[in-house]
């Protein structure tokens, strides 16, 4: 563990609040529209169970607060306050040690948070900002409410580099699930067809596409769906006209104007190449029009 880290997690303010049995604020039904919704794998639950939590009760369970100056969502030297998402894991989740957490927004984005990156960079979910309770949290980068929760680090230093792709911090607002999964069938879903090294191309456009373009994209079920534009449609058009396909990862509104998606112009020739050779792999896999 970093010792930066170290020195932060000694500054942090940790409150425990009275919650005796956490799973007992899991609820059959929602309660209010802010409620946190869970669902997946959650302990003495069937699989594809969904409970609700409500805010009031989630800020029972153990408190931690930093200080950040790094979330792009907030302003620097903004107080935080929340449940970190390892705790979540080991009060809901059916294995704390394997259990993949995906957080899913509003929109319809999805991130993820696996094993290695939440020991790497403890992201929080956030409960309140500056003290303040979320009826009274800043506004969003695009002017509409930041809740009902979001998730931020205490610092996010990153933790490796691909090509040219670096590690990027999972920040997501408008949370609305939080799903327990297993990491083999979530990334398993997306996972290249056939053996790659992981130094191959394939290989490496692998490991970029897990954090990047499954935030939006979607294989089947999993994945994010606020890009309507599944896999097998990405596969396609990486195979059959890879210049385009390529122009849109580094300037999608110059392919299409009014495009949501950010580019990635600093990605070099190399990595763009790593992302062609790897979508084309999902070539034929599934239907092109699925969502």
């Amino acid at each position: 563990m970093p010792s930066a880290f170290l020195t932060l997690l000694a500054a942090t303010v940790l409150v425990f609040p009275a919650c005796a049995d956490a799973r007992g604020i899991l609820r059959m039904q929602r309660m209010s529209p802010g409620d946190l919704e869970v669902g997946g794998e959650l302990a003495g639950l069937p699989p594809g169970s969904t409970r609700y939590v409500r805010y009031e009760d989630l800020l029972k369970l153990p408190q931690e607060s930093y200080t950040v100056s790094d979330d792009t969502n907030l302003p620097r030297n903004t107080v935080i306050s929340g449940v970190a998402l390892t705790t979540l894991a080991r009060l809901f989740g059916q294995s704390s040690e394997s259990a993949l957490i995906v957080a899913v927004c509003y929109d319809r984005y999805r991130t993820n948070y696996p094993l290695d990156y939440r020991a790497v960079h403890h992201p929080l979910l956030v409960l309140r900002i500056n003290g303040r309770l979320r009826d009274q949290w800043p506004l969003s980068e695009n002017g509409g409410s930041m809740g009902p929760y979001l998730v931020s680090h205490p610092f996010f230093k990153p933790a490796f580099k691909v090509l040219s792709h670096q590690d990027e911090p999972q920040i997501p607002f408008g949370v609305v699930r939080l799903n327990f999964q297993r990491e083999s069938e979530v990334f398993g879903s997306i996972r290249p067809p056939g053996n790659w090294p992981a130094g191959s191309s394939v290989g490496q456009g692998y490991v970029i596409a897990r954090q990047d373009c499954f935030r939006c994209h979607n294989m089947g079920a999993e994945g994010g769906q606020m890009a309507g534009k599944s896999w097998p449609r990405l596969a396609t058009m990486a195979r059959t006209d890879p210049r385009r396909f390529q122009r849109i990862i580094r300037n999608p509104a110059a392919v299409t104007p009014g495009a949501r998606m950010p580019g990635e112009p600093g990605y070099d020739d190399a990595t763009v190449e790593a992302l062609t050779a790897y979508f084309r792999t999902f070539s034929g896999r599934g239907s092109g029009n699925g969502r």
